[in-house]
């Protein structure tokens, strides 16, 4: 089982499982599970879960290892982590472009990092030994945020797109497209969102993430994972396969489960973005900020 590029997944909550295990073939093409929330769990939620995962394809998308944090990088998760993907065949292993933790144990939030060359070249050197000791490239997740770290007046502050887009060619790894977080970024920080998306390297797109958020204000959203896909994400999402072609594609949703029902309708709609977009991204020019 492998994923294409008109595959469409749902998160492997446990509060869906019964939904998961019972729905009708073809109604989602594969499945994504944190590895915290799996590793060492047995019994019959064990049991279901193995079920699962033996008739889907599975990818995983880690929430703890802190891959921008200060912290030495947990090389033994990380060895856990390979028997993991080894075990279930996951096909992609991804984590949030962030920092959750330091050296007094896990902050629990996914904490931006500075968009300077330093953070960079640390980032970097820490998603090439994720890779070296999972012994395949990595997905990397471009987050929310509602506050960008102060830069010292030694450093350079980069744009934030410049600053992922650095990431991805110094670490050489893949890019986990997050449109929900684009349309929250931009939003809370005043850019254009569509701009930004253009920017990205498309090439370097393993999978998208397409979620729901909360409108606090009219200036002001919240990455919630908790209610239906907004029309702005919906057309940004569009507007990824039109710019970067067809991608594997991924409803999140963390909590407030509606009917399962309604999760397929959103399951519909993206299947409908992915047969309107053409089969593969036109050709561009590359400039020095997006290679």
């Amino acid at each position: 089982m492998a994923l294409t590029e008109t595959s469409v997944g749902l998160g492997l909550r446990r509060s869906l499982l019964e939904a998961l295990l019972t729905a009708a073939p073809g109604t989602f093409d594969f499945l994504e599970a944190a590895p915290e929330n799996w590793i060492g769990v047995g019994g019959a939620l064990g049991e279901r879960f193995a079920e699962l995962v033996a008739r889907h394809p599975l990818v995983c998308h880690g929430l703890s290892l802190s891959v921008g944090g200060p912290a030495p990088l947990d090389e033994t998760f990380l060895r856990k982590v390979r028997r993991f993907l080894d075990t279930h065949a996951a096909a992609i292993y991804s984590e949030h472009l962030s920092a959750c933790g330091d050296s007094h144990g896990q902050l629990y939030d996914l904490l931006p990092l500075p968009f300077t060359e330093e953070a960079v070249a640390h980032v970097a050197a820490r998603i090439r030994r994720t890779q070296d000791i999972l012994g395949q490239r990595i997905a990397v997740e471009n987050i929310s945020y509602y506050a960008a770290l102060p830069v010292a007046d030694t450093q350079r502050a980069m744009p934030e797109i410049e600053f992922v887009n650095a990431v991805l060619a110094e670490a050489d790894c893949q890019l986990l497209l997050d449109v929900n977080n684009i349309v929250v970024n931009a939003t809370n920080h005043r850019y254009d969102a569509h701009e930004f998306l253009r920017a990205l390297p498309g090439e370097r797109v393993a999978y998208i993430h397409v979620a729901g958020h909360y409108d606090e204000a009219e200036d002001l959203k919240v990455d919630t994972h908790g209610a239906g896909v907004s029309d702005p994400v919906w057309a940004l999402l569009a507007e990824a396969y039109r710019v970067h072609g067809r991608k594997p594609t991924l409803l999140e949703r963390d909590f407030n489960f509606p009917p399962f029902a309604e999760l397929v309708d959103e399951l519909d709609t993206v299947r409908r973005h992915l047969a309107q977009a053409p089969a593969a991204a036109p050709p561009r020019a590359l400039s020095a900020r997006t290679a």
